[in-house]
This record gives structure tokens, C-alpha cells and sequence, in this order.
């Protein structure tokens, strides 16, 4: 039976309106291991900038993304924080058999959760290939992602930068908005995080934006609430220095 043709009905009560069940880890689950599953779940809310699980933690629990956007970052050792990722619904957070947490995972924004025992989940990895297969999707998807980024980082500009993050956050934060050439949104980092995640000075983050607000590639709604009027243009500025450099 085609898991998409199941009837809300067979589902358990908690899963039946939830927004991450058809694009998350838990699409593959038939309704009974859905049942088995959420037995042992628990939602949750974090207001932003809230740690969700500090590193070098023992990892108890696993979790969907429901809505928001979670950032990972890592410490140096004279204490320095580095983002090294960000996460949107429906994503996955966590790593099946991981034993301890390697990076500190935050809300970056408000975040809601669906989390459920590691033990439990692995179980069902190990007996079903299906969510095998879809968490190793993710992986390899996070992983393109981690080397797209390392281009971003290692030979792009500053405006290239800015840009390429804007247009992240503009692929990622609404997937299913009906614009399919427009978005409007509202960053989830502030200028100081913005700059942390790639390698740039505050001011030089705010002139970049200044730039392409300047340019019509973006509207500044406020200080965080962005419009992108045309998603092309912005993806083509990605690669095209607005400085002509």
C-alpha cells in the first residue's frame, strides 16, 4: 500500500495533523510503527536562541523538526562559537547510534519538535530499510549541502556570501510557499550570527544587504523581514559579484 494513500484515521491521534509526517523521516513509517512510535513522543516548544541540547551531551533523544529554523555550532577551544549548519522543517535532528552530541544545537528562531528516545527509533532502524534508507537520504543530503557551503565560504565574495546566504534561508524556510518566484520572510540569525556563519564582519554583512537592497535584489521590510521579489535574480547574484569584482 502507497504510505501516501493512507487515511488520517489509521493514524495515531498525535500524527494526523502533523506538518512533518509526509516529508520527514516518519512519511516512510506504516501506521502501526507510527503507532509504536508515538507511544514514546513528546512535543515541544523553544523560544529562540533557547538551547534544544548542549555538545558533548550523551544523546537520550532524536527529533523532527516541526517549524523553525535550529542552528549547530561548535566551540574553539579558547571559546570562540562557529555555526556550522542550520535545519528547517521537516528536517531530522540527530545521528542513529551517535552516543554523544558533537554539536550544540539551538533555536535560531521560535521551534517546535517532535522528539522521541534514540533507543526507540534505532530499533525501528534496524527493522525497517525503509527509514534506513530515508535517514540516509538526509545525510547525504546534508552532506552536499556542507560541500556547497565550503564553496560558499572558501571562494565566494562578500557579496556572493551574503547573497548565497539570503537565498539559503529564501529555498529553505518555506518550501511549500505559492509563490513559486517571490518570498517574503524574516532571517533567522541576527547580523552578528549572519556574520559568524560566513567568516565576515557585522558591517560588512550590512553593507552587502545594503547592496542588494539598493540593487532591487531584495526589500528590507524591517530589520530582519526580508521580501525577495525574484528568486532567480537573487540566485544569479549567488554567483555574480555586485561589486563587479
Amino acid at each position: 500500500m502507497d504510505r501516501r494513500d493512507i487515511h488520517n484515521s489509521d493514524l495515531p491521534l498525535l500524527c494526523q495533523s502533523c506538518e512533518a509526517r509526509h516529508k520527514g523521516i516518519c512519511g516512510v513509517l506504516s501506521p502501526a510503527q507510527l503507532g509504536e512510535l508515538s507511544k514514546h513522543t513528546a512535543k515541544s516548544s523553544f523560544s529562540a536562541e533557547s538551547e534544544i541540547a548542549p555538545a558533548g551531551q550523551p544523546v537520550l533523544r532524536h527529533a523532527n523538526i516541526l517549524s523553525g529554523v535550529v542552528k549547530l555550532s561548535k566551540l574553539t577551544a579558547d571559546g570562540r562559537q562557529q555555526i556550522v549548519g542550520l535545519q528547517f522543517a521537516p528536517d531530522f535532528l540527530g545521528r542513529p547510534f551517535a552516543r554523544q552530541q558533537d554539536t550544540a544545537v539551538e533555536a535560531a528562531t521560535n521551534v517546535r519538535v517532535c522528539s522521541f528516545p534514540a533507543s526507540v527509533l534505532e530499533a525501528m532502524v534496524r527493522q525497517s530499510p525503509e527509514l534506513e534508507h530515508r535517514l540516509h537520504e538526509q545525510t547525504l543530503k546534508e552532506l552536499d549541502e556542507a560541500r556547497d557551503w565550503m564553496l560558499t565560504l572558501g571562494r565566494k565574495t562578500a557579496a556572493e556570501k551574503v547573497a548565497s546566504f539570503i537565498y539559503l534561508i529564501a529555498t529553505h524556510i518555506d518550501p511549500d510557499a505559492t509563490k513559486a518566484n517571490a518570498r517574503r520572510f524574516e532571517l533567522p540569525l541576527k547580523r552578528s550570527d549572519i556574520a559568524d556563519f560566513l567568516g565576515l564582519t557585522i558591517e560588512t554583512v550590512s553593507r552587502q544587504v545594503t547592496k542588494l537592497r539598493q540593487a532591487g535584489i531584495i526589500t528590507l521590510i524591517s530589520n530582519r523581514e526580508v521580501e525577495v521579489p525574484d528568486l532567480e535574480r537573487l540566485k544569479s547574484a549567488t554567483e555574480q559579484d555586485t561589486e563587479g569584482r
